[in-house]
């Protein structure tokens, strides 16, 4: 997967951190130039960020976070990420809301970076199977939840019941467009890593691949989440074991019914092991 289980942030005023992001454990990196800089300071971050990431080693995963299309910052944005096109895999396109801008962004790119589009509002959530399928260079999608909390008007929990319904909608359009399933937003709270470990936990039980992460010290804790545990693995290889040169469903040792979406589902499972 292009992304993997772990996107960590960074802010693009700080040229001191980038390098450090970019040199760090994390699947993938994505340098902030919207919401984490003010945008009095965004002229200067942009600047900073060309400089930075030039003077690191390249990475496969690096990604720049613009602001919305329809911003008055995004012009500049953009041309930053059209300056740095060899050491990018993809833009971030944060409040996506709608097909028509994934294909403006797309034009505008003019090929080669991959696009993460960011859904953060509601009307984002309900145009989330469009905004998926818009281009084959939509890689997934990212789960905006402190942008879309605030436009909700609802306070974000770990348990996540109040964004239950916007989750699964965003899970359910990455699978119809044939996406890996998507990035769950950050666990906002640094030191709180119990409910960072939970909120990542159901997180992968609502069918999400990963989750953005605000600190390097989060990293291990979500990777760890989102892995397959031990069990998991083992029954997996036991379902692939029996299902060999079985003809239609079949039965495991324990007299569990295994018919073929079991069966993909293990094989899926061991394949995605590094």
């Amino acid at each position: 997967m292009l992304v993997g289980r772990t996107l960590l942030f960074v802010p693009g005023d700080r040229p001191d951190r980038i390098g450090k992001a970019i040199g760090s454990a994390a699947d993938a990196v994505a340098v902030d130039l919207e919401d984490a800089v003010a945008p009095s300071d965004r002229a200067a971050a942009r600047a900073s960020v060309l400089d930075a990431v030039r003077a690191c080693e390249p990475r496969p995963n690096l990604f720049l976070r613009v602001n919305p299309i329809d911003g008055a910052d995004f012009a500049d944005d953009l041309a930053t990420a059209t300056q740095l096109r060899t050491h990018l895999a993809g833009v971030l396109l944060p409040k996506a809301e709608s097909a028509d801008q994934i294909h403006r962004l797309d034009d505008l790119l003019g090929g080669g970076p991959a696009v993460l589009p960011i859904v953060e509002t509601a009307r984002g959530v309900l145009a989330a199977p469009e905004i998926a399928a818009a281009s084959p260079r939509v890689a997934t999608l990212l789960f905006g939840t402190l942008d879309l909390a605030a436009d909700l008007g609802v306070t974000p929990t770990v348990e996540g019941r109040e964004l239950l319904h916007a989750r699964s909608q965003v899970v359910l359009a990455t699978a119809a467009a044939g996406l890996p399933g998507p990035l769950d937003g950050p666990h906002a709270a640094l030191d709180d890593t119990d409910g960072l470990v939970r909120a990542s936990a159901l997180a992968r039980e609502l069918g999400f691949s990963g989750k953005i992460v605000l600190h390097p010290r989060q990293l291990e804790p979500v990777r760890a989440a989102f892995a397959p545990t031990t069990e998991e693995l083992a029954r997996a290889r036991e379902i692939v074991e029996a299902g060999r040169g079985a003809r239609g469903a079949f039965r495991l040792a324990d007299g569990t019914f295994v018919d073929a979406p079991v069966l993909r589902r293990a094989a899926a499972l061991l394949e995605a092991q590094p």
